[in-house]
Formats: structure tokens, sequence, C-alpha cells
């Protein structure tokens, strides 16, 4: 990427000769840094399927709409507004005709960087296309198979285009739906869907990471730590509501620490301006000894706490003949006693222990939903029911069943975390548990390959609606072939009363009877478990009093675009207060 760096300058140069003249924030200016976990597993909107990188890709790269930050409704992106048939199949995008790719050697004119239509076809297209290494882009999983008209045949070959893709004049896109699908916006805004430059597409460059978004990607800063760097897009074309360009800051810095440690230490050393998760072991020296920095007036860091839908789980391996009996994964249900796990492990740093399913129980976002159903099926910290249990699939006090292989990602808490199941495991079912530690990229390939008995996962919900956390137990996202990767059901779980549940659910023309059998799907799921829910997140978030416009979700999703800097003063604070108070 490096190779091009001088011409991207010079072209950035010629193609942002207007940005002097465009109107200023106030308090435009200034730079960013926020830590995460994790580097980029890609450069391919289309094959993201962690949070990490669509935390940092998000910033760079857009689809036709997105999520707003503060509200989590959809809103316009590239496409300004849409319209939506009767029956709920057509979807009708308008194209804003101001977009402009950032600069690259291959977008040699304006006129090149222009988005168009024909962008958004091949970015559907390539979607909708096996990959080089013949596996299906997430996109294509996520988005258009069994959903988009035609999708299927074009990604099997046996049609040339898209049937159910068209395009109306100069500026319109149309979708055209096998079936009702009133999650299909908000799938939409998923990172997955976002739009390349069909140049790109056709040279194979879509590494390079040129999109439309506020920042522009500059590289990696290796190091002790390394670092992504993003500069200002001085042409982007959205505004304020005053008319001011965004965005407001001039550099957006991820720094890549797996450490949470770490990551504490940094952000009070202000090498970064937040810090979205605190280590358990600090939560009361932080928030104790630091209380004057939280009651100053005005304070140095204000502290948000807040559910997020995200469930920390593990999932069994079900190609692996001992898990095929489901009195073996209910025994290792009732084997984990989570309430020790919260209190030694966590440290209380959870929203909720996982004593219900996949979907988080937060009955502000899924309202209607059957928690209390889903939490009867279910399972408590039960020795000597999983000890009956164990004995009745065959393996009376383990005996037989052999040693299990636990992979999970290393980090401070999936470590700790691994390290208590096995020794629970084994002083409940006396099964050795084999913990094996790798790197995220690492342990997600194995998933998809099937490399491993138990697996440790997370899941963050793309929208707020239980589809996006049952999905990953939806059966016909499994390949045929045992071989082929299964990226969005890892597990390999197969139930077709889950499957017909799940499915009635997302055909539903009711808000209220969609839950009703997404819950229903969900009672099913806990009875046959595949998984193991562990807990679920309420993470405690701090920033410096000096970052204004952060808005902190339960979708845990960001938006830089708007935010700026600029120190808080006792009055502004005096002022938050009595906003608080009334």
């Amino acid at each position: 990427m490096k190779t091009f760096g001088a011409f991207i300058l010079l072209a950035y140069f010629l193609f942002s000769c207007s940005a002097d003249s465009k109107k200023q924030f106030e308090y435009a200016g200034g730079s960013l840094k926020m830590a995460v976990e994790i580097e980029p597993s890609t450069h391919i909107a289309r094959d993201v399927t962690d949070y990490y990188t669509a935390t940092v890709l998000g910033q760079v790269v857009e689809g036709l709409i997105s999520i707003d930050p503060k509200s989590l409704k959809i809103i316009p992106q590239i496409a300004e507004g849409w319209d939506i048939s009767n029956d709920g199949l057509l979807y009708t995008f308008t194209i804003r005709d101001n977009v402009l790719f950032h600069p690259h050697e291959l977008l040699v004119s304006e006129k090149d960087r222009k988005l168009s239509l024909n962008d958004v076809v091949k970015s559907v297209e390539k979607s909708c296309s096996p990959g080089q290494d013949g596996d299906a882009p997430h996109a294509f999983s996520f988005l258009f198979k069994d959903n988009l008209k035609g999708a299927n045949d074009f990604y099997s070959g046996t049609s040339k285009t898209i049937e159910g893709l068209k395009t109306s004049g100069k500026n319109k896109i149309i979708f055209e739906l096998l079936q009702k699908d009133d999650n299909f916006l908000f799938k939409m805004a998923n990172i997955c869907g976002a739009i390349s430059p069909a140049k790109l597409i056709a040279a194979n460059r879509e590494a390079d990471l040129i999109g439309t978004g506020p920042f522009i990607f500059k590289g990696y800063v290796s190091g002790v730590i390394k670092k992504a760097i993003l500069v200002k897009n001085e042409d982007y074309y959205l505004t304020d509501d005053l008319g001011n360009a965004l965005p407001y800051l001039d550099t957006l810095t991820f720094v890549f620490q797996g450490r949470k440690l770490d990551q504490l230490e940094m952000f009070l050393n202000h090498e970064t301006d937040l810090i979205t998760e605190l280590p358990p072991s600090r939560i009361t020296t932080m928030l104790e000894g630091r209380i004057k920095d939280f009651n100053s007036s005005p304070p140095l860091f204000v502290m948000y706490n807040n559910p997020l839908l995200s469930t920390h789980y593990y999932f069994f391996n079900m190609n692996d003949p001992r898990f095929k009996n489901v009195k073996v994964r209910q025994a290792f249900n009732c084997a984990i006693n989570k309430e020790k796990l919260g209190r030694e492990v966590l440290r209380n740093q959870y929203y909720e222990l996982g004593y219900f399913g996949i979907v988080p129980p937060i009955s502000s976002s899924f309202r209607g939903y059957d928690f209390n159903g889903v939490r009867e099926a279910s399972y408590d910290f039960d020795p000597e029911k999983a000890k009956k249990l164990l004995a009745e699939a065959g393996y009376p006090n383990g005996k037989g069943f052999g040693s299990v292989n636990l992979r999970y990602n290393i980090g401070d808490i999936h470590s700790a975390v691994a390290d208590e199941f096995a020794q629970q495991i084994f002083q409940v079912l006396n099964i050795n548990v084999n913990i094996d530690g790798s790197t995220f990229e690492q342990k997600d390939l194995d998933a998809s390959k099937g490399k491993g008995d138990i697996f440790r996962s997370a899941w963050a919900g793309d929208y707020p609606n239980p589809e996006t956390f049952l999905s990953n137990f939806y059966g016909k996202w499994v390949p045929e072939n045992v071989n082929e990767l299964s990226s969005v059901n890892q597990s390999r779980y197969k139930n077709s009363l889950f499957d017909q549940l799940f499915e009635h659910a997302k055909n539903s023309s009711k808000l209220s009877e969609a839950m009703a059998y997404y819950a229903k799907a969900e009672r099913v799921l806990m009875q046959d478990p595949p998984l193991i829910p562990m807990w679920y997140s309420g993470d405690i978030q701090i920033v410096y009093s000096d970052i204004r416009n952060l808005h902190f979700n339960s979708l845990n999703q960001f938006q830089f675009r708007e935010v700026y800097k600029k120190p808080l003063t006792e009055g502004e604070y005096q002022k938050q207060i009595k906003e608080i108070s009334k």
C-alpha cells in the first residue's frame, strides 16, 4: 500500500482544492485515539464478520444507508432516500450525485472518483460471487442468499446477472426480494454492504481500502504497538446541520492493544481518549481511587455504563460425535457455576449472567420478547444433575469421554474465563479440558473449519432484533460439504424445529408475532443447546471530558464524523447537572 502513497498525496491535493472554501466548524481539527483489541482481519468490507474490523473500516467505507449511533435508527448515507413497495419486496434507493471515492492511482479524475450506479451494481455482484478461496463472502450469506431475487443463481454461475438488482434512470437502484424482510434495511446498513469502486473491484485492488467515508485510511504504523492512521476526508459530501464540513477531526488513530490492563494504562497516560471496557481487576481502583477525577468541577473523566447487545458464550462443535448427544451438552451447561465466574473472574463487570439464551435479556431493546420463557428453558448450576445427565449419555463420572479441546482467543478476560471453565468442568464432570489459546483470527478461522471441540465466542448485535443473534444457529447456513467453511453458523448446528420457527419469525407481518416466534425458537435452542451462554456485556465506558458528540449505544457502534474536542468548562458542567436533575 505504501507504493502509491506519493500519488495519493498528489491526487488528494489536486482534487481537494475546493476544501478551503467549505464552511468550517469553530472547533474543527485535532485528533482522537482509541484502543481496540485486534487489528483488522481484512480490508474487504463484504468479508467483515468481527466487531473490531467493523469499527475501524466503518470510518472509511460506507453503504447506501447507516445506523444513527444516537437513536439507532436507519438514516441515509450514500443513498439520500429510499422507497419500499406496499408488499415489502421492492426497495428503491436514490443515490446522491456528490459522493466521491477517496483518491487512488486508478481513479485518475474526478469523474473516476464520483460514485455511480455501476459501483453499486459491481459491489453487489462481487458480494454474490465466490471469493478467491472459493468460500462465500459474508455479505452473500448475511444479506443476499435466499433473500435477493436471482442472487443464488448468480452465485452458482447459472445466471450472468442478478434478476432482482436493477437500475432506473441516473440515480436509482432497485432491490427485489424473494420474501418480505422487515430487517432488510438494518442488514443493508451493515459494513458488509459497503460500496467499493468498480475499477478497484475489476483490478482486484479492494484491499487498498478505498471508500467514501469521512476518514481516509493512510496506513499502519509499526512499532511496539501497531496503529492504524486515518485522516480527514476533505471531500466528504455530508455537512452538519449548520452547513459545516464533516468530519471535524483531522486524524483518527486506532491503537491495537489486546491487553485490557495496558489499554487502561494508556488511557490514564492520555495516550488514548477513551476506554470502552475496564479490566475487572482494576474496576474498584479506577472508580474509587480516581474519584476526584470524576467528581471535580468540571471533571477530568466522564463515565457511561449501559447494557450492550452483546453475548459471550461457548459453543460446541456439533460434528463431534460426543456433542451430538443432547444430554452431554445439557450436562456441560449444568456444570458451570456462573455466579462464581461473575464474582471471581469478571469482578461483576457484566449486565447479566448467562441464565438466558444467546439473545441478551434487554427488554427495552426487544419489546414483547418472552425472556421468562427462555429463562425456563435455560440452565442453573446443578452439579448433581450435570453428573446424572452425563451418566445417562453413557459417560458415568466422565469415563470414556476423553479430553476436550477448548479454543479461545488470548486476552486478559478470555484466558481467565477459559481457566475457570476448565476447572469447573473437571471438578463436576471429571473431564479434562485442554485450553488452546491463539489469535482471534486463527481461532475464528478454526471455528469456521470445525478444528476444535468447544470454542469461545461473542456476538455483538448488528441491529436491535433477535434475528441477528439467533441466525448464528440457523441450519441453512451450514454448508453440505463438511470441508467448507461455516462462517456464520460455526457450530454447524441443525434443528428443523428451530429453523421452522426462525423462518416463521422472519416472515411474520407483525412485530409482536415475530417476537413470539423468535422466543419459541430460542426455547427450542436452549432445550437442545449447541451453546453455553456465559454472560451479557454491560461495559463501563470512560472518556476524557473534552470529547464531544461521542455517542455510546447498545450496539457499541462508533461514528466519529461529528466528534470534536473542546475543554469542558465549569459552567457547561453545572448546566449538564441541572439538565440531568430535572
